[in-house]
């Protein structure tokens, strides 16, 4: 389509391009570099559309109180002038995300922003958004990327959360006596283990429902939990994932904790992905005792980095990550959400 745009000055220009819908798997290749813009860890193309050959067809419905419910995952494209793809939208849900929710990220390649490509790529996710009638937008959106903050809030998003980012460079790490609270958690009858150690269909429903069980723990978490089947898709066997990389605490035969680490091939860097303990289990340092393991596994696969987020509102994790292991803060994301209505 052909828009004729205000500059920021107040000066005018003719810009030219195209929004589509996204062609899958041809655009992947396109979209993956566009999207390591705005992502602290990269993906590929590859990476993209083996995550999405686990997704059904969308099929969306509707609650009794007329909320949207299901799931689905449309995505749009803008191409140049040259046919070449500069800008990314996608608007999903899934089955378990709270009643009338819709996630959303729109993002244009550095230099073609300020063309207009946003707002219309914007626009096509917006309508679709009241077709289905969404009653809610939520993107999550990087704290330094001061632009995007304020396109969103220049289209009524309010600021409800802020995930902190947290990385620990390993090379020079030394994790001194943080490693005497696996010992101390030993001695106190806490036996440590992996999924690679206790494998099999009864430790992973185990594992499972230790998930489940402190997922409502987290600060902002809303919505509902997968069922097991897709809970194994996204976890057990997704890329980066290994059985020996589940650590977990058990009282007994009971799980009580675990931490999960995530390598991205490209980086060769980990990304904790979740670490929980049981309520009645926590302030005696076990968490801190997973998470010395989870350290000292990827030092043995010599990883550079570890990498984690955090709610701001998550206190005692936060303390665990930078007060006594010694992550250090970087740019984390605004949650931004938008009510429609």
């Amino acid at each position: 389509m052909m828009e004729r745009l205000l500059d920021s000055d107040g000066g005018s220009r003719m810009t030219k391009f195209v929004i589509r819908r996204m062609r899958q798997p041809d655009d992947y290749a396109a979209v993956a570099p566009i999207l390591n813009t705005i992502w602290s860890e990269p993906t590929t193309a590859e990476r993209l559309k083996e995550e999405e050959d686990k997704i059904p067809p969308g099929k969306l419905h509707y609650d009794e109180d007329g909320r949207l419910m299901g799931w689905d995952r449309p995505k749009w494209v803008a191409e140049d002038g040259e046919g070449q793809v500069v800008g990314y939208a996608i608007a999903s849900r899934a089955p378990w995300t709270e009643p009338g929710t819709l996630f959303q990220t729109v993002v244009v390649q550095p230099d073609s922003q300020g063309r207009g490509i946003g707002r219309a790529l914007y626009a096509a996710l917006y309508e679709w958004a009241g077709e289905v009638k969404a009653s809610r937008l939520i993107d999550y959106i990087r704290e330094s990327d001061e632009s995007s903050i304020a396109f969103a809030k220049r289209r009524d998003y309010v600021q409800e959360r802020h995930m902190f980012e947290s990385v620990l460079d390993l090379e020079a790490f030394d994790g001194g006596g943080l490693y005497d609270s696996i010992a101390e958690a030993e001695r106190a009858g806490i036996r440590f283990v992996t999924l690679a150690d206790e494998p099999g269909a009864a430790s992973e429903r185990k594992l499972y429902e230790l998930y489940k069980e402190t997922h409502p723990d987290i600060p902002g978490y809303a919505g509902d939990f997968p069922w097991f089947e897709e809970w194994r898709k996204w976890n057990i066997d997704s890329a980066g994932v290994r059985p020996e990389w589940f650590h977990i605490a058990k009282d007994g035969e009971r799980y009580i904790g675990a931490v999960a680490l995530q390598q991205n091939e490209q980086t060769r860097a980990m990304y904790h992905d979740y670490t929980c303990m049981l309520r009645e289990y926590r302030g005696r340092r076990i968490t801190l005792a997973l998470k010395m393991l989870a350290v000292r596994t990827a030092i043995s696969c010599g990883v550079p980095y570890l990498k984690t987020h955090n709610d701001s509102m998550n206190g005692p994790m936060l303390r665990i990550n930078r007060d006594l292991i010694g992550f250090r803060a970087e740019p984390g994301n605004y949650k931004m959400v938008r009510e429609l209505g």
